[in-house]
Order: C-alpha cells, then sequence, then structure tokens
C-alpha cells in the first residue's frame, strides 16, 4: 500500500446511506416500569422535522394504531413509533407491575450513559430498608438508599433487582422486587464500510465510507473514525472524518476492508464488518514506440532515448524495449503510462530494428517496428601503395589503394601527389578504393588521401614513393687515368651506365674474373686503373647493378705482347670497345710508357696490379694475384729495346669489315737532367689498328652516338691519324 497516495477527507460524522432517521420515543413518567393501574405518556418525536404529522404506532412489533404523536399507555407491552419523515423508533418495553416492590430504571439510557435505579414500594411509606443487587449480588452497603446511580452502562444481560422491609401494622416483611434488564440503546449503531465506487478501477481513485448514525436524541456527541486493511491501520489513525480517500488505487490493494468508530469521551467503540473490496483493472492498448532524435537517424556517440507509450491500461505497467535479433535491452515497471529507456552514446551494433511491449497482467501489447540507423564518421584512413616488386621502376603499374576501416557509406575519396589532386573515387561498400599509376620518374614524392561521408573528412599519413630507373647496358672504356700525377704504363678502365637511379655498383672483370667493384652514389660511372702488362691482356668487362638487375658490357680486348727481340704490339678488339679505347687511351701516356716495358725472362715478369679510381676519391690499389707495392719509379734501368714491329692480333678479314691504322707511334732519343733512365731511340715503337663496322644496332653503339662518341655515319671510314706531336702530349 503506498501510504503517501491517501488522503483523508475531512468531514463530520454523518450518515451515508441515505435511510431515514429513527423516530424517537419518550416516556412520561420516565421510568419503564410502574405499579399496574397507572398511566404512561408515550411521545413520538422526529428531531429532523418540526412539524408534526399523523404518527404510527405499533404494539410488540405489530401495526397497532395511526394517531397524534403523544397518547397514553396503561398496557404492558414493547412500543414503537414513526412519523412520515423517520424511520421505526427502537422498541420499548414498558411495564405495567402489580407487584408491592418494583425496580425503575430511567429511560432513555445510551450506552455510556449514567443511570438512576429507583426502589419503589407500592405504599412507599411502609417500605424501608431498601438493597440493590446486580446479578444476584449486593451493589454497595448504603443503608435504605431510595435510588442509586449506575455509571457509563452498556448493552449487556445484566440484571438488577432490589429488596426492602415491608411494615404492616405491627408485623413487618421482606418483599423482592422482579428482575430487571436496563434498556440501553444503541449511541450509534455498528459502522458499515462502504466504497466508493464499489468496484474501483485501478489508477482511479476510491473512497471508503464508515457509515452510522448518532441517536438524535446524542447528535452533540463526537464520534472518530479509523480505517484497516488486512487488519492494517491505514493512514494516521484516528479522524473525525468517516471518508478515506486513496487518490490511486492498485492492484495489490484490493482485499478485506474494515473501519472503527467510537466517542471521543465514553471510549465507546465499535467495527464495522469486513468487506472485501476488487480492484478493476483496464488492459493497455495501443502501444506506440518514439525513438529521440526524431526519425531514428544517429551519428555515433549520441544518445538515444526510447521512449514507450500506451494510450490506455490501469496499475503498474511492465515497459520492455528490444532490439531485433537481440535479448531484452531493458525493463521498467511502474505506475505511469509511459517509460524512457536511454541508450548512451550509440555504436554501430546499436542499429537495427526496435520495437517495445506493454503489459499490466494482462496480454503484452507490441508496438510496431522502428528503423534506427547509426552514422559512422569516417576514421583515419589508411594510404597503401601497392607495386609489384619491392622497388617501384619505370613502368610498373602502382596501385594507390585507401581505405577507412571505419565509416558509413557512401565513403568519397580523394587521391593527392606532393597536395595536388589526383582524382577521386566513391564507394558504397566496405574495402576502400585504388587509384592506379603507370609509373615514371615524376610520380615520385608524397602521396595521400582524404576520406568524408558528410560526416567531416579524415586525412590519411603521408606515404613517400620513389620511381626507380633500372639500369642500362653500361659501356667499358680505357683511358688515361685522371690522376694528379702521370704515373706512366697506368690505364683507366672507366664503366658507366648513361640510365639508372643510384645508388649503382659497378664491377670490373679481366677473363670474367673480378678485379674490383666500386659504387657510384651519382653519375659518372666508376672506374678502375690496371698496369699495361703482358699479364694483363686480354678481355675486360664490367657490370653495373642498382638491385633491379646487373647489365653486362661489352667485351673490350686489350693484347699487349713482347717477344725476345722486345717487340711489343697492342691490338684491341670489338664492335665499338675499339674504337673507344683508341680514343680513351692518351697517346702521350703511351709513347712514355712504351720504352719502360720489355721482356721479363730473366726477372720472371713484372706483377699485374690494377687499381679502382673514380674522379673524386683518387685510386686505390688492388692486385689479382699477389700484393705488390713496386712502383714503375723503382724498376730497375730497362735495357734497349729491339725494333718494334706490328703484331696483328684478333684479327678476322670479312668483306663487311674495314681496317684502318689509327696511329704509330715513334719514340725518340731524348734526354732529361731530372730522369735518371736512359731512353732508346725507336724508329715505329707500335701501330694500333680497329676494325670499323658498317652498321651498329646495339646498346652500346647506340649510347656512344649519344654521347658523341666515334659514329657519326654508320658507312664512315676513319683515316689514319697524324703522328703529331701534339697528338701524342694528349
Amino acid at each position: 500500500m503506498f501510504l503517501w497516495l491517501l488522503l483523508l477527507i475531512l468531514a463530520p460524522g454523518r450518515g451515508h446511506s441515505g435511510v431515514l432517521p429513527k423516530a424517537v420515543l419518550l416516556l412520561n413518567p420516565p421510568w419503564s416500569t410502574t405499579f399496574k393501574g397507572q398511566k404512561v405518556i408515550l411521545t413520538c418525536k422526529d428531531f429532523g422535522s418540526p412539524a408534526q404529522e399523523a404518527t404510527s404506532w405499533y404494539q410488540s412489533g405489530e401495526f397497532w394504531k395511526e394517531d397524534s404523536d403523544v397518547i397514553k399507555i396503561e398496557k404492558s407491552g414493547y412500543y414503537q413509533c414513526k412519523t412520515p419523515g423517520t424511520s421505526l423508533s427502537n422498541p420499548v418495553h414498558v411495564e405495567f407491575s402489580p407487584a408491592k416492590l418494583i425496580l425503575q430504571a430511567s429511560y432513555p439510557v445510551f450506552e455510556g450513559d449514567n443511570v438512576t435505579l429507583r426502589c419503589r414500594g407500592e405504599v412507599e411509606e411502609n417500605a424501608s430498608e431498601k438493597v440493590y443487587y446486580k446479578n444476584k449480588k449486593k451493589i454497595n452497603d448504603i443503608y435504605n438508599p431510595d435510588s442509586i446511580t449506575l455509571n457509563s452502562v452498556f448493552r449487556n444481560n445484566d440484571e438488577y433487582h432490589c429488596t426492602a422491609s415491608r411494615k404492616f401494622l405491627l408485623w413487618s416483611s421482606k418483599e423482592t422486587s422482579k428482575p430487571l434488564r436496563i434498556q440501553v440503546q444503541e449511541l450509534f449503531p455498528q459502522p458499515v464500510l462502504t466504497a466508493r465506487p464499489s468496484q474501483p478501477i485501478e489508477g482511479g481513485p476510491v473512497t471508503l465510507i464508515c457509515e452510522t448514525q448518532l441517536h438524535p436524541q446524542k447528535s452533540d456527541v463526537q464520534l472518530h473514525f479509523r480505517f484497516f486493511r488486512e487488519d492494517q491501520l491505514l493512514g494516521p489513525g484516528w479522524s473525525s472524518s468517516q471518508d478515506f480517500q486513496i487518490l490511486t488505487v492498485r492492484r495489490e490493494d484490493a482485499g478485506m476492508y474494515q473501519c472503527e468508530a467510537k466517542t471521543v469521551y465514553q471510549s465507546i467503540t465499535k467495527k464495522s464488518l469486513k468487506s472485501q473490496i476488487r480492484v478493476q483493472s483496464v488492459p493497455v492498448s495501443d502501444v506506440n514506440l518514439e525513438i529521440q532524435p526524431r526519425g531514428g537517424e544517429l551519428i555515433e556517440g549520441e544518445d538515444m532515448v526510447l521512449t514507450c507509450s500506451v494510450t490506455k491500461g490501469t496499475g503498474a505497467v511492465t515497459f520492455s524495449w528490444h532490439l531485433e535479433g537481440t535479448m531484452c535491452l531493458g525493463r521498467k515497471t511502474q505506475y505511469s503510462l509511459l517509460a524512457e529507456l536511454r541508450v548512451h552514446a550509440v555504436k554501430e551494433h546499436n542499429a537495427g530494428r526496435y520495437y517495445c511491449t506493454a503489459d499490466n497482467n494482462h496480454v503484452p501489447i507490441l508496438s510496431k517496428w522502428i528503423t534506427v540507423t547509426v552514422r559512422i564518421p569516417v576514421s583515419l584512413p589508411v594510404l597503401t601503395l601497392r607495386v609489384s616488386r619491392a622497388q617501384a621502376v619505370v613502368g610498373d603499374v602502382a596501385e594507390l589503394h585507401c581505405e577507412a576501416l571505419r565509416g558509413s557509406p557512401p565513403i568519397l575519396y580523394q587521391f593527392y601527389h606532393d597536395k595536388v589532386a589526383l582524382g577521386n573515387s566513391s564507394t558504397s561498400s566496405r574495402g576502400g578504393v585504388s587509384f592506379n599509376l603507370s609509373l615514371t620518374t615524376e610520380h615520385s614524392g608524397n602521396y595521400s588521401c582524404q576520406a568524408g561521408n558528410g560526416l567531416g573528412a579524415q586525412q590519411s599519413q603521408t606515404v613517400s614513393l620513389t620511381v626507380t630507373v633500372p639500369v642500362s647496358r653500361p659501356v667499358l672504356t680505357l683511358r688515361a687515368p685522371e690522376t694528379p700525377t702521370v704515373v706512366e704504363g697506368l690505364v683507366e678502365l672507366h664503366c658507366e651506365a648513361l640510365r639508372g637511379s643510384p645508388p649503382i655498383l659497378y664491377q670490373f672483370y679481366h677473363e670474367k674474373v673480378t678485379l674490383g667493384n666500386k659504387s657510384a652514389l651519382s653519375g659518372g660511372g666508376a672506374s678502375f686503373n690496371i698496369f699495361l702488362t703482358t699479364e694483363n691482356s686480354g678481355n675486360y668487362s664490367c657490370d653495373a647493378d642498382n638491385g633491379l638487375g646487373a647489365q653486362h658490357s661489352e667485351e673490350v680486348t686489350l693484347n699487349f705482347r713482347g717477344t725476345s727481340r722486345s717487340r711489343i704490339g697492342l691490338v684491341t678488339g670489338g664492335t665499338v670497345g675499339g674504337l673507344l679505347l683508341l680514343i680513351s687511351i692518351s697517346l702521350a701516356t703511351l709513347a712514355a710508357l712504351l720504352p719502360r716495358f720489355r721482356t721479363q725472362g730473366k726477372s720472371g715478369g713484372l706483377p699485374i696490379a690494377g687499381t679502382s679510381c673514380d674522379s673524386s676519391n683518387g685510386c686505390q690499389e688492388t692486385s689479382r694475384s699477389r700484393p705488390s707495392n713496386i712502383h714503375l719509379q723503382e724498376l730497375p734501368n730497362p735495357e734497349p729495346p729491339a725494333i718494334m714491329e706490328p703484331l696483328y692480333n684478333n684479327v678476322h678479314p670479312e668483306e663487311n669489315l674495314v681496317y684502318s691504322e689509327v696511329c704509330s707511334l715513334h719514340h725518340m732519343n731524348k734526354n732529361s737532367a731530372n730522369s735518371p733512365r736512359t731512353h732508346w731511340p725507336i724508329k715505329e715503337s707500335m701501330i694500333i689498328y680497329s676494325e670499323l663496322k658498317k652498321s651498329h644496332t646495339d646498346d652500346s653503339a647506340e649510347e656512344c652516338s649519344r654521347n658523341g662518341s666515334f659514329h657519326e655515319d654508320a658507312t664512315e671510314n676513319y683515316e689514319n691519324i697524324p703522328n703529331a706531336s701534339a697528338t701524342l702530349e694528349q
């Protein structure tokens, strides 16, 4: 029971039944017992209507006569009366006794009143020594009282009588009265508990009424009331109001009720019979679900409010909320026609179809379905660069893939190269989008992408792309070393790939045996130095590699031979390599170096040594066989060389080849004060020939042509080079 919902309506005690008030029957004299032969006047009173009308009289429960409101009687019996404005009065027993001694009780007497008992003899002067008894027990020791007063009498079966001595002349006798039961009238009848409405509806009010009515002769008496449910007191307790109101009756308020009334001063208390009150309930109807924000479209992170309501329904209603495919989201039971469920910070899994139910112990009623969508802002997109190999190479197809792992579609993706837009693409499915590039060197740089779905754009991190160019076929040339000090007998092998992304690793080979390697961090190729010795004759080549596949140059043949007559011949072979060798080798260096060479039959020969060089780092000695620190300046003075005669090698006469003498070297006697060496006169030191092709189809010829090398015209022949001192010095 919810006591805070109870309300006491204060009102004075009054009748609610609509029954007419009782008529009041008065006696005069006011004694219910008198001696036979005397008369008693009966008066019928209607306190509610001052105008007296015809009165109906009843004797022993039967209609006696209709007369005025005042009549005289002299016959024993039970008398009642009523008027048109009253109901039948309480019966009054009037006794006309033939006894010599009677006990009289005053009339009317009401519950809680004081009553006077009087013991009377037929001849009062002869009655003496009066004694009063209650239930055959002497009431007091007072001797010979004419009357006694009993305090606060109630309706019960107590019997009273009296005794007295009666004198007659010289003798006396003891007389005993007839037992008397005091006619105690109800001050108010037993209350009757009623409810209005008699069958209250759950959720509505109900008023409990404790119905009783004071006797008209006792209208000045104050009554208080209180109410009970299942013997449990309701409200604060005693109150002057006959009404007790429950503003909102619940189903659990049904049960057995009772009320109690009492007088304020006489402490006369009466309880009603128990009355059962049943509470009717109205089933819920018209269940409706509303979602805030309206429309059911939310952005991830927002709060969602689900409001379930009913149009009708009484009592406690149980609301529950459901998402399709899941268990109950929440349940509330309350005395209300609506309830709310708040979902904090919705996520993607909160999207779906929702409904609610309402039930008040009848059949659960379902609402309509409402679809909720949760739009997710795009997350930071991830840009992935996909190529077919570890390094991006010119000509490859690179795929730029941009994907936001979270975000509601459709998502628009934008691609950027160095902050310049490349293009865009929109997708309504997951997985992102791709943008393909056919790579050129201009595609190197920083790439990023942007994703947006109308809820804010997100920019990816920058991804760098370096497009690598594979090395072209390198060109191997022989030339005079670019060293601060001219070293006689030293020849530089220079290997260069005209295309290719650095760093490029160059490998030098003699007869397919590695001489050394050099890495070039920029263009210009790399060099490797060797000494002209008989052991160094043979085929030379080089490799270039920048991690995208090595390229091998054409072989260049270098023959340098000596005989017992100290004859040395140098012939180069190869389609283009020979010409490059002729242009690159400094003739002055060859002229200076040739007198220094001689046969090594006695000493066992000069060790083969080489040095790898480039233009910036100078030279570093390497050895193919064993290390040697012998410099040209440390060699012993040579013997006079024999007459040099041409020695031909690698010559294959064919119809489509043209052979030409490139140069003829003659070293004359030269004395120098600064040189301790002796130079022998040589009429003809060396003659160099080269074979010329009529057409050039290989990569090396093509590259040489681009660099302004020998081949200006595929059918052009070369003439003999003049043997000039200026040329030798170059």
